[in-house]
């Protein structure tokens, strides 16, 4: 029984990959294979859609921080980032972390380390990249990098 239900499901799976239908040996009507398979085609895609959206789970997205690399790039973090920078500046590296009162930056480089900590709509800068935190809470920071030089 369990191996004819799994054949019956390879061909409706080859006829749906193929367009066609299944053969006359699955004992389904042309009319009913149509249907089974459409159902077994668009049931997986459906299932995973959920998956894929973050925002639907309440999380941001992740922050595109090789954005960030010229010292210009908007962020929205849900935690502690740290990311690459141009040598330009001095430093070849940011750590950003977050509390709901305040941000702190460092950065880092050979022989090099300067820090900001910043509130809620304050700016500063560290090594020529400017900071200005837009707005901030418990699990939130949304920050503007801004190049000085």
């Amino acid at each position: 029984m369990a191996q004819t239900a799994q054949t019956t499901v390879a061909l409706l799976l080859f006829a749906a990959l193929t367009g066609g239908t299944a053969p006359a040996q699955s004992g389904l009507t042309p009319a009913e294979t149509r249907v089974e398979t459409q159902a077994a085609v668009l049931a997986p895609v459906a299932a995973a859609a959920p998956a894929t959206d973050t925002a639907a789970r309440g999380r941001t997205a992740a922050p595109n921080l090789r954005a960030c690399y010229d010292g210009k790039c908007n962020l929205t973090l849900s935690k502690a980032v740290r990311f690459r920078v141009s040598p330009r500046f001095g430093v070849t590296r940011l750590s950003i972390s977050f509390n709901r009162t305040s941000v702190r930056v460092r950065a880092t480089g050979p022989g090099v380390t300067s820090q900001a900590v910043l509130g809620l709509r304050s700016t500063g800068s560290v090594n020529g990249i400017g900071i200005r935190v837009v707005s901030l809470s418990r699990g939130k920071a949304v920050l503007k990098l801004s190049p000085r030089r």
